[in-house]
């Protein structure tokens, strides 16, 4: 359990440490000398601001990201624990049934992401 929570510390630690590196990128020299300017992290890349939509979109993104590398470990630890049975049955049913719900867990995330997508599309296609 100890190994888990490591690998999943390390785990959240590189999903946003892209995110935090990625700030800066956008920077502009548009700012006078004598003042301090903040760039807006939420902008969208044309420089105009994002309506709610779009900031729940980029939540929801997120969050299935998160989710479906957690996702994806779970199925690599349900791996690693059926090749480790060494022949014990309650060992390979462990792995088994960790593999096959993190499978059915991946479904329902790429499920939720395309109905997700198909409502934010029609509605953005309804108030234009």
């Amino acid at each position: 359990m100890k190994s888990f929570i490591i690998a999943f510390s390390f785990l959240l630690f590189f999903s946003f440490a892209h995110s935090v590196l990625a700030v800066g990128a956008g920077t502009s020299n548009t700012c006078p000398k004598d003042q301090v300017c903040l760039n807006n992290p939420l902008a969208n890349p044309d420089g105009t601001n994002p309506g709610i939509p779009d900031l729940i979109a980029r939540v929801i993104k997120g969050a299935l990201g998160v989710v479906g590398s957690i996702a994806l470990a779970m199925i690599i630890w349900g791996g690693f624990t059926w090749m480790t049975a060494a022949g014990s049955s309650e060992r390979v049913t462990k792995g088994r049934d960790i593999v096959l719900y993190a499978a059915l867990g991946l479904i329902a995330i790429f499920s939720a992401y395309a109905i997700l997508k198909f409502i934010f599309d029609t509605l953005g296609k309804t108030s234009s």
